[in-house]
């Protein structure tokens, strides 16, 4: 685990050198197009300034043939020519060689020129103005063109290391902000996972270690609030975890004490021989008891691991469970309890693929659930119907206490109502509806309850889907 750990990069460091990465993608990008760019906006700039050139000696013909007379440069060292296109058509200057026919016959027509050319075997620029019946022609080494683009890209430099230098800077303000809540919401989870409890919860505003879900962006409150719930849920099943070890503990020890005592007694010798038979009988009835609570913490290991087979296949339910009605009918009559089976009012329910040992199991757990807690002369009621949807509907209902809200809620937690009514009213081994529930499940079904029915009792419901097609 440590080796694990200690082979990955933490978050802000991640985050630090992806948002590095990326400015200096955007950076070498964007350095890139300007660098390619500046050639053009160089060649752009130099033409608009030549061009402006000519234009000013296009307006004074007498300036120009005079510089052309003494053969004057028009900018002293930027080394521009200049040529004056007379009315009839002949080019006369300096710069005259760098002007093609197709150029002078375009400055005939009195359209402006702007082109490239070659003067003294050196490339030039070649920008042209008419006035009159004439026109001045200026051209300039295209080596300056070369000069002013370098300065364009010696000056990018410094503001693209100035924007990589800020980015670096803003993606590790980012980084720290965003990991920061992880990282504090890692550490809650840690000390959750140490077994640490009640702290999130308690912190102020409910953030986890000090936290302050009120600020921050939404999603870093919603993760405080869910630590918190997390903190509280795990304190709460823990509790109730303890509770359950504490009532198993409990439940496991009576019949044993009991069976070690008689057990006991028998090998001192102090049971009459008249009384064997009656200490058997309890020592069976303990074992019996030891036996069932074992086999309920058996049956719900394997379906909360997920290991319970069932083996579905079509069921008549109404055979299946009227034979169960059979069973019941004489257990309920040795306690005084008055038994009803209740099938379905037409005598046929719809077809169900389903395990039926797996519904026998489950309606012989409800119903001896109910038998528990129902008095002598009340009912309990076995009955079957179709449900909505295709499915059947399996009712067992009491005329016992009944639960209430907080009892139905709770119902099918391991050992809640074990808890609760534990010296109050007759409970069993606080695992019978816990499994019922799951094993309806498994099913493909759900198990409802209601505190109070039409016998004055809790109704428990199993509802299972109809057969396919």
């Amino acid at each position: 685990m440590s080796a694990a750990r200690a082979g990955r990069g933490s978050l802000a460091r991640e985050l630090v050198l992806f948002a590095g990465l990326v400015a200096l993608v955007a950076v070498l990008l964007s350095g890139a197009t300007a660098w390619y760019t500046a050639r053009a906006t160089a060649e752009a700039q130099e033409r608009d300034r030549l061009g402006r050139q000519a234009a000013v000696l296009s307006r004074v013909p007498r300036l120009s043939a005079l510089l052309l007379d003494t053969e004057q440069l028009i900018a002293g060292s930027d080394g521009v020519r200049l040529a004056v296109l007379e009315p009839s058509g002949a080019l006369r200057g300096p710069a005259a060689g760098a002007v093609s026919h197709a150029g002078r016959d375009r400055m005939l027509t009195r359209r402006p020129l702007s082109a490239t050319g070659t003067l003294d075997g050196r490339p030039v620029l070649v920008e042209g103005r008419t006035f009159g019946s004439g026109g001045v022609v200026l051209a300039k080494p295209m080596a300056e063109v070369d000069a002013a683009a370098a300065r364009m890209r010696r000056s990018l430099v410094l503001p693209l290391c100035a924007g990589l230098a800020g980015a670096a800077v803003a993606g590790l303000l980012l980084a720290r902000r965003i990991s920061r809540p992880l990282t504090r919401a890692a550490a809650v989870a840690g000390r959750l996972a140490d077994g640490e409890r009640g702290f999130a919860a308690s912190a102020p505003d409910g953030g986890p270690d000090g936290g302050h879900p009120g600020r921050g962006p939404r999603e870093v409150a919603e993760l405080n609030r869910a630590m918190a719930v997390l903190d509280g849920a795990l304190e709460l099943s823990e509790h109730r975890r303890r509770e359950f070890l504490l009532s198993v503990s409990h439940e496991i020890r009576t019949p044993l004490t009991a069976v070690r005592g008689y057990a006991e007694a028998l090998a001192d010798g102090v049971i009459p021989p008249e009384r064997v038979p009656e200490t058997g009988r309890v020592l069976v009835a303990e074992s019996d008891r030891l036996d069932r609570f074992l086999s309920d913490l058996l049956d719900l290991a394997r379906l909360e691991a997920d290991e319970f087979p069932v083996e579905p296949a079509e069921t008549d339910l109404v055979a299946l469970l009227g034979r169960a009605a059979g069973v019941w009918r004489e257990r309920c009559a040795r306690h005084g309890v008055v038994f009803r089976w209740e099938p379905p009012a037409d005598g046929e329910a719809p077809t169900v693929r389903t395990d039926g040992f797996r519904v026998r199991q489950l309606a012989d757990c409800l119903l001896a659930n109910a038998l528990r807690i129902t008095p002598s002369g009340r009912p309990v009621v076995l009955a079957l119907a179709a449900a909505a949807g295709g499915g059947v509907r399996v009712e067992v209902r009491d005329g016992g206490p009944g639960l209430t809200e907080d009892d139905v809620t709770v119902a099918f937690e391991r050992g809640a109502l074990y808890e609760r009514y534990r010296g109050e009213r007759p409970v069993g081994s606080g695992l019978g509806l816990a499994i019922a529930h799951r094993l309806a499940a498994r099913l493909g079904g759900s198990l409802s309850a209601v505190g109070h029915g039409p016998e004055g009792g809790a109704v428990f419901t199993l509802t299972l889907p109809g057969a396919p097609g």
